[in-house]
């Protein structure tokens, strides 16, 4: 799909293509069936949700379509452009996360989205951002590799330091100040990008997008029926609460949709189902636990 000037229909056809593509895939993957919630925001616009509970594989999941408006820009969107507070806005995207129920299976989360800012006699201004990433239990060195792959291979050919940068981006991004500890092992994150034209960042946007199946899915292929005890959910419990806090404390895309009206349900589905918190835990040393701080949770080249 080719676009010469910025075009919201094309972006939103091809958004709501991937999330049905995505949700296919995830099914089949899967065996049960996704909810369909579709909404509508008084504020303007609305989307569809895809959620998935107490699946076969997945504990949890949903990939969301939103497409919504507003008459000012929330903070969180203009925080980083203060010239463009004040303005109409209108923003597109998916966004999914999914937390398998195995704990050898990592928990994924994957965005793109267009944001467009409109003043009377001005240009509008426009920018696209996203990424994934990857938030393992348990370390594999073959599964970091391939994920991380994967992304590379998404961003060459748009530019071969598009890589390079965007991991590196992901590392600071998906970073928890108040624990000095990654998320997960990253991925790739760009935000407020729009370089080389829209034709230039909507196609990257779009192998973004489209590279995921082939991220994710060979990696929970391999995990998903591994053997595991009540030791392993436990550890993957008290991990999942890292992922809470990120999200609650930090998230870009969170704070964004309940600065701006968002309904909650939806901006909220990247909760965990089940979690677990402790007071100073550390794992013993030698453990596959322990081996997961030293080893993944540490900025690497994996590629």
């Amino acid at each position: 799909m080719t676009v010469t000037a910025f075009d919201t229909s094309a972006i939103k056809t091809y958004l709501l293509d991937l999330q049905a593509r995505i949700v296919a895939a995830l099914e089949a993957a899967d065996g049960l069936p996704f909810r369909t919630d579709t909404w509508e925001r008084p504020e303007g616009g609305g989307g569809i949700s895809r959620l998935i509970e107490e699946g076969k594989v997945f504990e949890r999941g949903g990939v969301n379509f939103s497409h919504v408006l507003g008459s000012q820009l929330p903070p969180s969107a203009s925080a980083h452009r203060p010239e463009l507070a004040g303005r109409r806005w209108e923003a597109m995207g998916v966004s999914l996360v999914l937390h398998p129920k195995n704990p050898y299976a990592p928990t994924v989360h994957m965005n793109v989205r267009c944001f467009v800012a409109m003043k009377e006699g001005e240009a509008p201004v426009w920018w696209c951002g996203g990424g994934m990433d990857l938030t393992p239990y348990y370390g594999f060195e073959d599964d970091a590799r391939h994920f991380h792959a994967t992304c590379k291979n998404a961003l060459d050919p748009f530019g071969t330091d598009l890589h390079p940068r965007f991991k590196e981006w992901c590392d600071r991004y998906f970073f928890l100040k108040h624990r000095n500890e990654p998320r997960g092992i990253g991925g790739i994150f760009f935000d407020d990008f729009s370089e080389g034209g829209f034709d230039h960042t909507f196609g990257m946007m779009q192998s973004v997008g489209n590279a995921f199946l082939a991220a994710y899915l060979p990696i929970l292929d391999r995990r998903k029926d591994m053997a595991y005890g009540e030791r392993e959910r436990d550890f993957q419990a008290y991990r999942r609460g890292r992922y809470v806090e990120f999200n609650l404390v930090f998230d870009r895309g969170t704070l964004f949709g309940l600065q701006s009206g968002g309904r909650t349900e939806s901006i909220l589905m990247s909760m965990p189902p089940i979690v677990k918190w402790r007071y100073d835990w550390h794992p013993e040393p030698g453990t596959a636990e322990a081996k997961l701080y030293s080893d993944y949770l540490v900025a690497r080249d994996w590629v």
